[in-house]
């Protein structure tokens, strides 16, 4: 890959990486403690409540995931590593850079 690409992709990481913050900072309501107050809400209510919680918790897990897979990808950058199987060594493909910035093995690799 060129610096061209890689200027192109690191853009594309750090705009994922801002999409993410507003999207963690709009999920923090919903992964709010759920009150046990049986006169505010029923017990199905607050059940339903509890699920969305649980959900939105995982979709933060996945969202910290991923903050970790882009950042490895631009420490990758820096060292000069970046475009390349963490495992074997070949270059990976720019159409799988291209999908997923953050990947770090190539299709053989990860598909192992």
């Amino acid at each position: 890959m060129n610096e061209t690409d890689i200027a192109r992709i690191t853009d594309k990481i750090q705009a994922r990486l801002r999409e993410i913050k507003v999207q963690d900072q709009l999920g923090q309501d919903a992964q709010a403690v759920v009150e046990l107050d049986q006169q505010a809400i029923g017990r199905l209510s607050r059940m339903d409540a509890m699920q969305h919680q649980a959900m939105a918790r995982a979709q933060q897990s996945r969202r910290n995931t991923e903050i970790l897979r882009l950042n490895a990808a631009l420490v990758r950058m820096d060292e000069g590593e970046y475009g390349y199987c963490e495992d074997c060594g070949d270059a990976i493909a720019a159409k799988r850079l291209e999908f997923d910035p953050a990947a770090s093995k190539c299709i053989t690799c990860a598909s192992l």
